[in-house]
């Protein structure tokens, strides 16, 4: 019995002398760099009209600006993911990060409006490399279980305040200096996360595969994100039924089709399709789907109704999120650590709840309604329950995972978030051009906007459904793997 406890405590001994010593300061680099991916996807939102008129952009055309970089982003995460495992993890970060910080440069300079149309897809492409990449080394330096979860907690909490600061950052910046400041911005920050790459995180791969890709299935799952990304970007504008709209839904669901005809055949496919075999990590993919969605949506509304009905500044209306990214945060530090307690499904369901009582409270805004009578309440609840939501998502979806496919894995849940942020973003976009066609006044884009916001209580009622079936009801003491 003695024996016994001494070779347990000798284990447990041996297993901490191995933990990297460097592993929180590596987190709060990955962290800086998740942080940077997030802002710039969110900052380029207020400085719109003064690119617009800078670069002659034509009508609507700056919207691409927003658009390239959603394309890429979302067409190539698995490749980015999957890319990591092969390659090596650290190298692919940093590989990212040095074309983050090219193209970011190039955004500022640019002199044309092609010019920077083409720069922001390249930042795309080197997100796409970064976020995955960083989850994935997050993954393989933090063991499964408390310490990871801890991990998580941190990334999504610092995720939810760079969307937030995006919106205060960006204002100040292109006030103050220009927009090219909102690009510039990144180029410090890139050079000195390359320079403590080497430093602070360690490389990793997966060994046993050979180097090599499916390119077939690449160019396919590729080429099917892009085209279901546009469709649903260019939906609200040409509408659902246009043929544009409904040909690219076609297309891109005749190519997943493919795709997973390929990946079933291939030899080194670039998804293996047994990961699937793992309700925990559909379940925990599915609800970070949901959690996008109501996420980017409610943002969206939320913004139109604080600037276009009660007429606040981009700025003003930045300071008053802040309530819900603070509670974001909190939520974020409480999931984690009731996840090893209650589980998974326990802290989505309520998540997704709070998130839904959030946003029922803010299907009451009024044309003559104020911060704190309309706004205040419903963000202050749904910000813990968003909090909550995407650290038990993502905990779901990445637990039991084999660090050999950590890459892929985080891959998956990126791009199941920035899906559903887009659908979030495309509906309400809908409603509220339905409504407000041919309209005057505030009233009906108040209502397109009450409309909206009911949309957003349905995903989360989905949302939380979806858990409630995928996700054990407590996290077993040996993780399901998705090894073959």
């Amino acid at each position: 019995m003695t024996d016994t406890i001494n070779t347990a405590a000798s284990t447990g001994e041996a297993a901490h002398r191995n933990l990297d010593p460097r592993r929180w300061k590596a987190l709060a680099l990955l962290c800086s760099a998740s942080f940077m991916v997030i802002l710039d996807a969110q900052i380029v939102i207020l400085a719109v009209p003064s690119i617009e008129a800078e670069l002659g952009f034509s009508k609507g055309g700056a919207q691409w600006v927003l658009s390239a970089y959603l394309l890429t982003f979302g067409g190539l995460l698995l490749l980015g993911g999957r890319s990591a495992d092969l390659l090596g993890r650290r190298r692919m970060f940093m590989i990212g990060t040095g074309l983050f910080l090219v193209s970011s440069l190039v955004c500022g300079l640019a002199w044309t409006s092609g010019l920077l149309v083409a720069a922001r897809a390249v930042q795309g492409v080197s997100a796409a490399i970064m976020a995955p990449t960083a989850l994935s080394i997050l993954l393989t330096t933090f063991e499964d279980g408390a310490e990871r979860n801890k991990a998580l907690g941190i990334w999504s909490g610092i995720g939810g305040v760079g969307a937030t600061a995006a919106l205060l950052i960006g204002g100040t910046l292109t006030d103050g200096l220009g927009w090219e400041w909102i690009f510039y911005i990144n180029v410090p920050v890139a050079a000195v996360l390359i320079a403590l790459s080497p430093v602070l995180l360690r490389e990793s791969h997966d060994r046993d595969r050979t180097r090599s890709f499916d390119v077939a299935g690449a160019v396919t799952v590729t080429v099917a994100a892009v085209l279901l990304v546009y469709a649903l970007v260019e939906a609200p504008e040409v509408g659902w039924l246009d043929i544009q709209t409904v040909g690219l839904f076609a297309v891109g669901a005749l190519l997943i089709a493919l795709f997973l005809r390929i990946e079933r055949r291939s030899v080194s496919p670039l998804v293996p399709l047994r990961i699937f075999r793992s309700r925990t990590l559909v379940g925990g993919n599915l609800g970070m789907l949901m959690l996008g969605t109501i996420g980017f949506g409610s943002s969206f509304l939320v913004s139109l109704y604080a600037q276009q009905v009660l007429g606040y500044s981009a700025i003003l209306f930045g300071i008053g999120t802040v309530v819900m990214t603070g509670m974001a945060v909190v939520g974020s530090y409480t999931g984690q650590a009731l996840v090893t307690r209650i589980g998974t499904r326990t802290v989505a369901v309520v998540g997704f709840t709070l998130c839904a009582i959030g946003l029922v409270l803010l299907i009451g805004v009024s044309v003559g309604g104020t911060y704190f009578g309309d706004i205040f309440l419903g963000l202050l609840i749904f910000g813990p329950g968003l909090g909550m939501t995407y650290v038990a998502g993502s905990i779901a979806a990445l637990t039991g995972v084999v660090e050999s496919e950590s890459g892929l894995a985080s891959a998956l849940n990126t791009a199941a978030f920035q899906f559903g942020g887009a659908i979030g973003v495309a509906v309400p976009s809908t409603i509220v051009v339905a409504y407000t066609a041919g309209s005057d006044g505030l009233d009906p884009l108040n209502t397109a906007l009450q409309a909206g916001f009911v949309t957003c209580v349905i995903f989360a009622v989905l949302g939380g459904l979806i858990t409630l079936g995928l996700l054990p009801r407590r996290r077993a003491a040996a993780p399901e793997t998705v090894a073959g």
